[in-house]
Parts: structure tokens; C-alpha cells; sequence
């Protein structure tokens, strides 16, 4: 007998039934319908604020959809998808996604400048004119601050506008993990060699 029909005649022999679901009694379902906002102790309300008045990441908590409606974007965004609504709803973009200049080389003496908050900036060159070849990625740092693409030669500067340097820190921040990034051939170029 093959495996097949062994397995057949098996599935003819039990009984099938559906999978039961657990019933759900009605006082659980009002109780949680009841309830309209339940922040935690110490949550703040949630409130609609126009974007000049954020201060903080509890002034970008949205106040939920009234009953019985499907919410929107604007009602329901947290965190920095509700402050990025909020610009563009007043003409600003707070991320800048504008895209670098394309028409000209970038060089030392006049380079692209790209504007970061953060200690380190990635940038896509496609050359000049553009998609003159394929993207290269350059990383900026405030370390080092100007990088030059190995295809076609453009150099961009990073403007750091970030927070500035905490002086209660005494420099350790981001150095808890030990890391150091492995030595190249241009870490043994000479200094006063790197821009010019």
C-alpha cells in the first residue's frame, strides 16, 4: 500500500472539526470601548501643537482620533514622523531632503557643502554632471570633515550643526565600546598632504 493512500485512508477515519475560538463576553468589550485615553501615571495629555511650540518628545504625543472615526496621519503620527507632518504642514523640511548640488565639481578651495547633526555624514556622489557614474559613497566625520570621491574627484565639506561639545562629558561620549577603526594607508599620510 502506498504512502499516499495510507495517509488518505487515515484523514478519512478522523472526525474534523474547526478550531474553537474563545467566546468573549460583551462586559470586557464595553469596559475597553469605555475607556478613552489611558495614559499611565506621570504620560502627558496628548494635545495638537502647531510646530513653533514643540519643545520636547512629550509635546509630540497626538491627542488619538475621536470615537468611532478611522484616524488620520495627523492624529495618530508620534515621535519624529508626527514632527516631519508638522513641518511640512508649515512649508518646512526639517530633514532637507533637497538634493546636493549636481552642476558643478566640488573643490578644496570651493567644495559642496553638506549641513549634519551628527558626528558623521554619509554622501551619494554620482559626479558631474549627474549620473555621470554610479553612486560612490564618501563618509564625512567631524573629525575630518572634508572627503574627496575617488571617481571623479568632487570634494564636499560637512558643516557640523549639531548640539554643541558638552564639556561634562569630558570627551567620552560614544568611546564606551572600545572600537578603533583599523589603520589604511591614508592614516600615514601626512597631515598638511590631506587637503591640498
Amino acid at each position: 500500500m502506498s504512502v499516499a493512500r495510507t495517509a488518505f485512508l487515515l484523514a478519512r477515519r478522523v472526525p474534523f472539526q474547526a478550531a474553537r475560538v474563545a467566546p468573549r463576553t460583551f462586559s470586557t468589550i464595553t469596559a475597553r470601548r469605555a475607556s478613552k485615553y489611558d495614559p499611565k501615571p506621570g504620560d502627558p495629555e496628548g494635545k495638537l501643537l502647531p510646530f513653533e511650540e514643540i519643545k520636547s518628545e512629550a509635546d509630540l504625543i497626538p491627542p488619538g482620533a475621536a470615537r468611532g472615526t478611522v484616524p488620520t496621519d495627523l492624529e495618530q503620527a508620534t515621535g519624529l514622523e508626527r514632527l516631519e507632518i508638522l513641518g511640512k504642514m508649515q512649508g518646512i523640511d526639517i530633514f532637507d531632503m533637497t538634493p546636493l548640488p549636481a552642476d558643478r565639481l566640488g573643490t578644496f578651495d570651493d567644495p559642496i557643502v553638506v549641513k549634519s547633526a551628527g558626528e558623521e555624514f554619509q554622501v551619494g556622489c554620482t559626479g558631474s554632471p549627474a549620473d555621470s557614474h554610479i553612486v560612490k559613497w564618501c563618509v564625512l566625520s567631524r573629525k575630518r570633515p572634508f572627503e574627496r570621491c575617488g571617481e571623479c574627484g568632487s570634494v564636499y565639506r560637512m558643516d557640523y550643526v549639531g548640539a554643541p561639545d558638552s564639556h561634562d562629558d569630558h570627551g567620552h561620549h560614544g568611546d564606551h565600546h572600545g572600537f578603533e577603526e583599523p589603520k589604511t594607508m591614508a592614516d600615514y599620510v601626512k597631515p598638511e598632504y590631506w587637503y591640498r
